[in-house]
Order: C-alpha cells, then sequence, then structure tokens
C-alpha cells in the first residue's frame, strides 16, 4: 500500500463516526435514541440482498433507480435488478470482478467502476460485457452516461470521457489532490454540455461535455488549519442542479448556491457536510460533520431549523420523502423527521449493519442498502 493510500485509509478511520471505539467520554459516544410519539406508519415492504458485502467498495456502491428496477452492485461483482414493487429479483449477473462504483444504468447501458481502474459497460438486459476501459485509478464515484459519452471520476482526481459506443478516450481532465483525503468521491453531473465535477480540495469545476476544456472554477471549502486532517474540505458527497443553479457542500467549508453558467456565488452558508445534500423544490437538507440535520431555504441558504437529537450517530445523507427528511445512522436505524418543523415522526430498524449510503427514495417507498450487501424496502405513510 503506498503512502498516499495509507493516509486515505486512516483518515477514513478516522472520521467515519461510527462508534470504532468505546471511549469513555460521553461527548465522543453516540446520542441515545429518544423517545417519541411515532405520527407516521412505516412497514416493511421487502428484503433482498446482493451478497459478499461491500467491504473498502462501500463509498462507491449505492443502488441505483430505472423504470421500475433498483440496480444494486456488491464488491465481487454481482449485480442484481430488483422489481421496486415486489421486492423480486428478475434480473442477476456475476461478472466476478472487483467493483468499487456503481451500478448506474441509462436506457440498456449498464456501467460499472472497478478497484483495478477499469469501467465496465454491459448490456442491461442480458448482461453482456460490451467493453471495458483501463483509466489511472481506482473508482469511487458512479459513471455516468451523456451525449455519446461516458464520463468516469478517478480517485486519482483525473476525470475521463470515453466514447459509449468503442471505450476510446476522448478526453482527459487532470486535477491533482490534496495528501490526506476522505475516501470517496462525488459523481459527475452532467446538464447541458457541462460536467460538473467536486474536487478533494473544495473547489466545483464545469468541463466541457465535448471537449473537457475548463470552463469556469468555483471555491466551496478552503482547506485551512494546520494539519492535513484539519485542512480535509473534500466535496465527496452528491451536488444537485435546480433549474440553472447548482448545490454543492464541502466537508469543512460552506455549503453554496452557484449559478451554471458563471459559477457565480449566489449565497454562502458556513455549514459543512461530507455527505452531500439533497434539494427538493424550494428546501434543502444536509447533515454536518457532527451529524445534526439541517433544514436550509434552497433559494437564500436561511436556516429553516435544525436538529441536534442525533449527534455523532454517524448518519448518511438526508433524503427528502414528501413533507418528511429520512436519514439512516451507523446502527442501522432509519429516522424520519417533519421537513417542516424537523420534528421526529417515525423510526425503524432498518439493518442491524451499518448503511452503504443514504436510503433511496422512491415514492413512498424508501430503499436501504448496508454494509453487508442487504437491502430493505420500507412504505411510508397510509397504507404501510
Amino acid at each position: 500500500m503506498n503512502v498516499r493510500a495509507l493516509l486515505v485509509l486512516l483518515a477514513g478511520l478516522s472520521l467515519a463516526g461510527c462508534g470504532l471505539f468505546d471511549g469513555k467520554d460521553d461527548a465522543t459516544k453516540p446520542m441515545g435514541l429518544v423517545d417519541f410519539d411515532a405520527t407516521v406508519p412505516v412497514a416493511r415492504a421487502w428484503t433482498s440482498s446482493v451478497g459478499s458485502g461491500l467491504g473498502k467498495s462501500a463509498p462507491g456502491l449505492a443502488p441505483w433507480l430505472h423504470e421500475g428496477l433498483i440496480w444494486a452492485a456488491g464488491r465481487k461483482g454481482r449485480v442484481a435488478a430488483i422489481d421496486l414493487a415486489s421486492g423480486r429479483t428478475v434480473r442477476r449477473f456475476d461478472f466476478d470482478l472487483p467493483v468499487s462504483a456503481g451500478p448506474s444504468v441509462f436506457g440498456r447501458t449498464l456501467l460499472l467502476g472497478l478497484m483495478n481502474g477499469q469501467v465496465l459497460v454491459a448490456d442491461a438486459e442480458t448482461g453482456e460485457i460490451r467493453w471495458r476501459a483501463q483509466l489511472s485509478s481506482e473508482i469511487l464515484a458512479h459513471p455516468v452516461l451523456a451525449d455519446g459519452r461516458v464520463v468516469v471520476r478517478c480517485i486519482d482526481g483525473r476525470v475521463f470521457a470515453l466514447d459509449a459506443e468503442t471505450g476510446l478516450r476522448q478526453w482527459v481532465y487532470d486535477r491533482s489532490v490534496p495528501l490526506l483525503t476522505l475516501r470517496g468521491n462525488s459523481a459527475p453531473l452532467v446538464r447541458a454540455g457541462q460536467v460538473l465535477v467536486g474536487h478533494d480540495d473544495g473547489a466545483v469545476s464545469a468541463l466541457s461535455l465535448a471537449s473537457g476544456e475548463l470552463l469556469w472554477e468555483q471555491r466551496v471549502g478552503t482547506p485551512e488549519g494546520r494539519s492535513e486532517l484539519d485542512r480535509l474540505a473534500d466535496i465527496d458527497g452528491p451536488m444537485a442542479i435546480v433549474g440553472l443553479d447548482l448545490y454543492a457542500a464541502s466537508r469543512r467549508g460552506r455549503a453554496t448556491s452557484i449559478t451554471l453558467d458563471s459559477g457565480r456565488l449566489l449565497w454562502v452558508k458556513e455549514l459543512g457536510s461530507a455527505s452531500g445534500l439533497a434539494v427538493e423544490r424550494t428546501r434543502l437538507a444536509l447533515t454536518d460533520p457532527g451529524d445534526t440535520v439541517w433544514m436550509l431555504d434552497r433559494r437564500s441558504g436561511s436556516t429553516q431549523w435544525s436538529n441536534e437529537q442525533l449527534l455523532r450517530r454517524g448518519l448518511t445523507r438526508p433524503v427528502m420523502q414528501g413533507n418528511f427528511v429520512a436519514v439512516a445512522d451507523s446502527e442501522g436505524y432509519i429516522h424520519w423527521l417533519d421537513a417542516d418543523s424537523g420534528s421526529f415522526v417515525a423510526r425503524v430498524r432498518g439493518s442491524r449493519n451499518s448503511p452503504a449510503t443514504a436510503p433511496l427514495v422512491a415514492g413512498n417507498l424508501l430503499v436501504l442498502m448496508d454494509v453487508e450487501g442487504r437491502l430493505s424496502a420500507w412504505r411510508v405513510g397510509a397504507g404501510s
């Protein structure tokens, strides 16, 4: 293992916030669960599994919803397509390859990133591999497909665009990364001929999808502090686009709204997040590094409410589900909060293991995948 990989691993252990050590200091222990009267019914709809667990791949493996199917992958190369309504596995492919990112599905195209730095493109109906391309390093962000190009972000900071039919390289954007970073990358976003990339040094870049040319760059988080740990400013969680605006947050820095055309800052909130953010209508939700859940007005960045009753519980990124906000914690609990007030409305134990990623929402269903590759779907609200 090289020095940088070791540092990344150590940072992941130091910052996971999942209670790896049973310290005696109450200030470092996860907050106990508060009692409340549940007002929203939640019922398990189905369970499934992709087997083998996720291991070090966990940051890059997340369920993907496409045309009524939940796609999920395990670290050893099993990919399953699960019927959203019934939980029945309708397709299963065993690639026997070390998968580290994905799956992403666009039409009949299935995309996977591999630990050895390869990107794999297969037929989503048959599982037949169309091509594999060797890139520069491990892939920990979902590859995306747009306008005939597969766009892939590698852990060494490089962004590649490959021809979707042949896998031939179209362009590469090279950017150095800090010595110490969190293990994970945000997936590129593609909109109107632009590729939006969040970097490990806290900057966001807009690249031309056609050529890879840098169109603009904006600083979201600024690496500051005496140590490499203090200077962590990664943008590792999902960003969001609403209309003509981009929303992003860095771990130690700020949440921001940025214009897509020029990269101009519309507003700045001194509030960091390592897990990204979720936006719906006029609301923007995120969890900060201490596990306070925040709801902001996405138009101004002003605080609508914050909830500190899940501190140090290793929360995922919040997700919006109708008039609720849902987060999962490191003990496998799923918490639903009222989107208007931030008060708890429901809670279930979704798994005995930590979540692999944020829950996935599909209407009144919420799907959670844990680090062992097990999926559970929960029906929320009336009729559950």
